[in-house]
């Protein structure tokens, strides 16, 4: 019961974000990833409602929506796909250089 909210305003913040969404239901969380090498807001965020009728209700609601300047991209979130650690290649080798 998660959505994934894009195009997000750089100086948005968590409280920004419960305070606009729980106007449709209950947020239970919200997850703001930063850039691990700059600290900065990666323009994106992931709100996690308390029920399937919440979570539809915030996507017809928001989804394309200006807010903070911006138009919103809201949606069903993705499970994240298992990806190979960094610097390896889909076999578990290093990444090859010729």
């Amino acid at each position: 019961m998660s959505v994934y909210v894009g195009n997000l305003s750089f100086q948005v913040t968590e409280e920004n974000i419960k305070e606009t969404f729980s106007e449709h239901g209950k947020v239970i969380s919200v997850q703001l990833p930063k850039d691990r090498e700059t600290g900065r807001m990666r323009g994106f965020a992931f709100v996690e409602m308390s029920s399937d009728a919440e979570e539809t209700a915030i996507i017809e609601a928001l989804d394309g929506a200006e807010w903070m300047g911006r138009a919103l991209k809201v949606n069903k979130a993705k499970p994240r796909e298992d990806r190979p650690a960094g610097g390896r290649d889909s076999f578990g080798g290093r990444d090859r250089r010729y």
